[in-house]
């Protein structure tokens, strides 16, 4: 049996893909670093982080207001 999935608006056919049939282990590994975060220890940086928006909105720093927000979404705590 053939099944037909959508690649950026093309049809593939499943057999023929290049995906490596190890890939559902990467999902695994990520479940796994979820199921490991310190939540406690996230919230925590995240507050500090929010805290420090805040003083900046107040003191019209907006430069530092921006590098926070992407320090915000893009940091990723190492040893969770």
């Amino acid at each position: 049996m053939v099944s037909y999935c959508v690649n950026e608006g093309k049809f593939m056919k499943v057999r023929n893909s290049i995906t490596p049939q190890g890939e559902k282990l990467t999902n695994v590994q990520l479940g796994n670093q979820w199921n490991n975060i310190d939540w406690k220890k996230a919230e925590n940086h995240v507050n500090r982080l929010q805290i420090r928006i805040t003083k900046a909105v107040k003191e019209c720093k907006w430069y530092l207001v921006k590098r926070l927000q992407y320090l915000i979404t893009h940091s990723y705590l190492q040893n969770c």
